[in-house]
C-alpha cells in the first residue's frame, strides 16, 4: 500500500502541476456538449437517447485522457525505473486509484453540465443514477487501466486505445445506459437490480483480471 501510494501521489502532485489531462478532458466535454446543443436545437431529445448520449460523451471523454497513465511513464522513461523499485501490484492499484479519482471529478462536471444544458434529461431516480455513476465509472476506471498499460507498450498508443477498449467497455456501456435510462423514467431500484449486477461483477473481473495479468504486462 505504501507503493501504491506514492505513485498516487506522484500522479496527483504531476498532474495538479501540468494538469494535462484534465485540461484535456474538459476541452473535449465543453466541445461535445456545444456540438450537441447546436444540432438538437429546437428539438425534443427522448429520455433513452439523453441517457445514451451521457454515456457517449463520458466515454470519450476517458478515452481522451486516461491513456496517458501509463502512456507517460514510456514517453518520459521512468517506467524501467518503476519496475525496478515498485511492484507491480503497487503500480496496478496507484495508477488505479489515480484514474479512478480522476473520472469520479470528470464525471461529476459532466453530469451538471449536461443537467444545466440539456432540459429532457431529468433524473426521477436519484438512487439508481448516483449507484449507476459511482459503479460504472469504477469499472471503467479498471478496464481503462488495465488497457492502458497494454497500449503504452505499442508503437500507435493513440488509435489503439479506443479501438481496443471499445469491445471490452460494451457490457458494461449497455448496462449503466439501460440503468442510467431507469433512472430518467423513474423505475424502482428493484428494476435496475440487473444492471447493478452485471455492473458490479464486471468491476470485479476485470480488476482481478487486471491484478493477475499486470506483471506480464508491466514487465513485458
Amino acid at each position: 500500500m505504501r507503493g501504491a501510494a506514492a505513485i498516487f501521489s506522484k500522479d496527483l502532485y504531476s498532474e495538479l502541476r501540468t494538469r494535462y489531462a484534465l485540461n484535456s478532458l474538459v476541452m473535449f466535454v465543453v466541445v461535445t456538449l456545444s456540438i450537441i446543443l447546436f444540432s438538437t436545437a429546437g428539438e425534443t431529445v427522448s429520455p433513452s437517447l439523453s441517457a445514451g448520449i451521457l454515456w457517449v460523451i463520458i466515454f470519450f471523454a476517458a478515452m481522451s485522457g486516461l491513456s496517458r497513465c501509463f502512456v507517460s511513464e514510456e514517453e518520459r522513461g521512468t517506467s524501467m525505473t518503476l519496475q525496478l523499485w515498485v511492484a507491480p501490484s503497487s503500480v496496478l492499484l496507484g495508477k488505479l486509484l489515480f484514474n479512478s479519482l480522476l473520472i469520479y471529478v470528470l464525471n461529476a462536471l459532466i453530469v451538471i453540465a449536461y443537467m444545466l444544458t440539456m432540459p429532457s434529461f431529468i433524473v426521477k431516480s436519484p438512487l439508481i443514477f448516483f449507484l449507476t455513476i459511482v459503479v460504472g465509472s469504477f469499472g471503467l476506471s479498471a478496464a481503462s487501466t488495465f488497457i492502458a498499460a497494454i497500449i503504452s507498450k505499442a508503437n500507435s498508443k493513440g488509435t489503439l486505445y479506443p479501438v481496443l477498449s471499445f469491445p471490452i467497455l460494451l457490457p458494461l456501456l449497455m448496462s449503466v445506459i439501460d440503468a442510467t435510462r431507469l433512472s430518467v423514467d423513474g423505475a424502482a431500484l428493484s428494476e435496475a437490480l440487473g444492471d447493478f449486477k452485471i455492473m458490479f461483477s464486471y468491476a470485479v473481473v476485470v480488476t482481478t483480471a487486471a491484478i493477475v495479468l499486470f506483471d506480464f504486462v508491466w514487465r513485458d
